[in-house]
């Protein structure tokens, strides 16, 4: 019934996870990245906790098992899904929105490779050589000529940092959404973000109550778009987790990299930042790349 949900799901999280990456960095300047790392979770928990009471009415015969292995899935995965936030933002700061977000698309080959070192997810020989060609492709067709930020080697380290957590956690979520309620996979998906961007929140919340208070009166001053970017937020993580309950890692990734389109006309209309012609000379190896990861 599920079998190819997970991609139109995938497309609906990557455009709201681009427009959850423009609020987050507008707020850089006021709140710093830990800050705005903590908007999306903050902001977003209301809404993912109204998505628990929709889909619980609608699956009233599900039985979560919060058992060690949902927990410790799910905690991990929230750790490295902060990490890979705090890095993905000073990486867009630092060597531009476009870049930043070019360079983290690195977490497809690495959600691969983790997914099958450490998940022992398996993929086919066509799968890997189509994780290969998307990401080749994916490095011509995003990279600009010339990065808008001040720092763009250290942006750019910063993005493979985001990168490599990002790939970690989308493997960790997968396997805390499996270990939950596997017979009703998108109801498993919803409570278990949830239950992560509870934790999120409660433990940035009091790292920054301690540490940097100042950031914290910063989120409530911008709180339109703290509201903003923490429904986008929602939204877009819960399609990633809906995706991740019904197809492993590595092809969930091959499709959100989707996103870097969406993110260079982003830069392009919001912070002026150009791209060039070469940029998209690579889209027909992205496109075949996507297909051979999706369809085997």
């Amino acid at each position: 019934m599920f079998t190819y949900l997970w991609i139109p799901a995938t497309i609906f999280a990557s455009g709201f996870q681009v427009a959850r990456n423009a609020f987050q960095r507008g707020m850089m300047g006021s709140t710093g990245p830990w800050g705005a790392t903590l908007v999306r979770f903050l902001f977003g928990l209301p809404f993912s906790l109204i998505f628990v009471a929709v889909v619980s009415v609608a699956v009233p015969t599900a039985r979560p098992n919060f058992s060690p292995a949902f927990w410790s899935a799910s905690t991990s995965g929230a750790t490295a899904q902060v990490l890979a936030t705090a890095s993905l933002l000073v990486a867009m700061n630092r060597a531009g929105f476009a870049v930043g977000t070019a360079v983290q698309q690195s977490s497809l080959p690495l959600a691969a490779i983790v997914g099958l070192i450490v998940f022992h997810d398996h993929l086919s020989g066509l799968a890997w050589l189509g994780v290969l060609i998307t990401t080749c492709g994916l490095a011509v067709l995003t990279w600009p000529r010339h990065a808008t930020g001040p720092r763009p080697v250290s942006g750019a380290l910063f993005g493979l940092l985001s990168g490599l957590c990002f790939g970690f956690s989308l493997n960790a979520y997968r396997h805390s959404g499996l270990a939950l309620e596997p017979r009703h996979p998108i109801y498993s998906a919803i409570v278990s973000l949830a239950v992560v961007q509870a934790m999120q929140s409660a433990v940035l919340t009091t790292i920054l109550a301690v540490r940097d208070p100042k950031a914290l009166r910063a989120i409530a001053v911008s709180w339109r778009e703290s509201v903003a970017a923490g429904l986008c937020g929602a939204i877009a993580s819960s399609g990633w987790f809906i995706a991740l309950a019904l197809a492993p890692a590595a092809p969930v990734r091959a499709v959100g990299v989707i996103e870097a389109p969406m993110a260079a006309v982003a830069a392009r209309r919001l912070f002026a930042e150009r791209l060039h012609v070469q940029q998209i000379l690579a889209g027909g190896a992205v496109l075949a790349g996507v297909l051979m990861t999706t369809l085997t």
